[in-house]
């Protein structure tokens, strides 16, 4: 019998469909107040959604409206272009995390 401690918890990327362990990909978030950001801790309160950790991805996300559809609000192009911002900072901590592991 598994243990909670040996449990992984495993999401889906809302851009490619592929599935993998929370700590792999890449969290987004929109509050109560609508404001849409990186959760780079995966602990913040609100409407969360999930991207592989590659660039495509994002893109794919972004063009086809696929982070707005599952975030259940309207991106901002100026926000849209902080995320992509943000998202490659987090995008390079988790490479860097995964080649240190």
């Amino acid at each position: 019998m598994k243990t909670a401690s040996s449990k992984t918890s495993v999401r889906t990327c809302v851009a490619c469909g592929s599935s993998d362990a929370k700590q792999g990909l890449v969290r987004f978030v929109r509050s109560k107040d609508g404001k849409v950001s990186c959760d780079a801790s995966g602990r913040l309160a609100g409407r969360g959604a999930y991207l592989c950790a590659n660039e495509s991805c994002f893109a794919k996300a972004a063009k086809q409206g696929r982070l707005s559809k599952a975030l259940r609000g309207q991106i901002s192009v100026e926000d849209q272009h902080e995320l992509e911002s943000v998202f490659r900072s987090v995008r390079q901590d988790l490479e860097n995390k995964t080649h240190e592991e």
